[in-house]
């Protein structure tokens, strides 16, 4: 159950409504002017408080608070360098993995260059062979914090553990919750607790349903600061693509969630010449941020070699998809204005027919 209250909120019949559901052993969270009731969907409210209630929804998803149903306005992510979500399209870029000092202050200050307002770059590595760089831990993260400072960037850097949290959050401004920790669930509640933002990518094989329900471990703890991210998922084919985009997740999350889409269009392809227009495909579906690897020379890169763009490549892809957004906008603002336009005429003509009635009219 969901309880929207009046603005501004009465707080003495706020107080009595909370004290009557904890005496019938009922459970709730309050964010904002809306509490929600997660063991029933009914309940007796006397006059007095159904006088502060403005709506009443007895049924919700599962997901009730990462809902749109919960939420009905976009949840705008807040960072020192950005606001993600809404109208915005923020840009996220930087190498698969931090390999050295001067390589990641080189591509910090390119990306930058190109439109990006967030570094992006692997100190911690979940790898398929434990043969594989596994990233410089630690001395990574300092590497590539000093090097979004002296570019004025945001940092996203991915946290594999509830043991790495503090470490990582003393470096980072983003958690990432990699596509195979999206159901470690003790993780999610951990990052939930640190209040700071956070973006879950989808898993290799989950479902929007099972996505959903993992972010609202995240703000079952409170943390409303959260990014969905598509990734691509595990399909049958993966001779051309090293995963399948699902761009139809876009529009369809914008549906169910207030929570910014992101799109990474890197892992999603496993090809550099691929990168590019499925990122164009995301922000033309409504992505509201890229995430996409970028690297000096990736023919010598550590990790994920074939999907990293070198600076330029990602200097076009930048301005492609500023493009696209911008289109998009002006796009949404026409249409606004059409409407706007059609229930004025409709206005006039409705006063006109009031004060000057045919005289024929029987």
């Amino acid at each position: 159950m969901i309880i929207q209250f009046k603005k501004p909120l009465d707080q003495e019949i706020l107080t009595d409504i909370l004290a009557s559901l904890k005496q019938a052993h009922h459970h709730g969270v309050l964010v904002e002017n809306h509490l929600v009731v997660f063991d029933t969907d009914t309940f007796d409210f006397t006059e007095r408080q159904k006088s502060a209630i403005a709506r009443l929804e007895s049924k919700q998803p599962r997901y009730v608070l990462s809902s749109r149903a919960f939420k009905p306005n976009d949840t705008i992510v807040k960072t020192p360098h950005n606001q993600i979500g809404g109208h915005n399209l923020t840009l996220m870029a930087g190498p698969c993995s931090v390999e050295n000092e001067e390589m990641i202050h080189r591509v910090a200050a390119a990306v930058k260059a190109a439109g990006a307002s967030v570094l992006r770059g692997g100190a911690f590595k979940p790898r398929t062979s434990p043969y594989d760089f596994q990233g410089l831990g630690v001395e990574g993260l300092t590497y590539l914090r000093e090097a979004a400072d002296e570019n004025g960037l945001d940092v996203i850097t991915e946290v594999m553990s509830v043991e790495e949290i503090d470490a990582v959050g003393q470096y980072t401004d983003i958690f990432q919750i990699g596509a195979r920790n999206m159901q470690n669930y003790e993780l999610l509640k951990a990052v939930g607790r640190t209040h700071q933002p956070v973006a879950l990518k989808r898993g290799l094989s989950a479902t929007i349903d099972e996505l959903l329900n993992a972010a609202e471990y995240i703000a079952s703890q409170g943390n409303f600061n959260i990014m969905l991210v598509e990734r691509g998922i595990r399909s049958f084919d993966g001779t051309y693509t090293r995963n399948v985009l699902d761009v139809g997740a876009v529009p369809v999350l914008h549906q169910l969630t207030h929570f910014p889409v992101i799109i990474d269009p890197s892992h999603a392809t496993g090809h550099a010449d691929l990168v590019t227009p499925l990122a164009a495909a995301g922000v033309a579906a409504g992505a509201q941020g890229l995430l996409v690897e970028v690297h000096e020379n990736p023919a010598q890169a550590l990790s994920d070699a074939a999907q990293q763009l070198t600076p330029a490549q990602f200097a076009k892809l930048a301005t492609r998809a500023q493009k696209i957004h911008e289109l998009d906008g002006a796009i949404a603002e026409e249409k606004k204005a059409i409407v706007k336009a059609a229930v004025s005429e409709d206005n006039h003509e409705s006063h006109h027919s009031a004060t000057n009635p045919d005289e024929n009219h029987d």
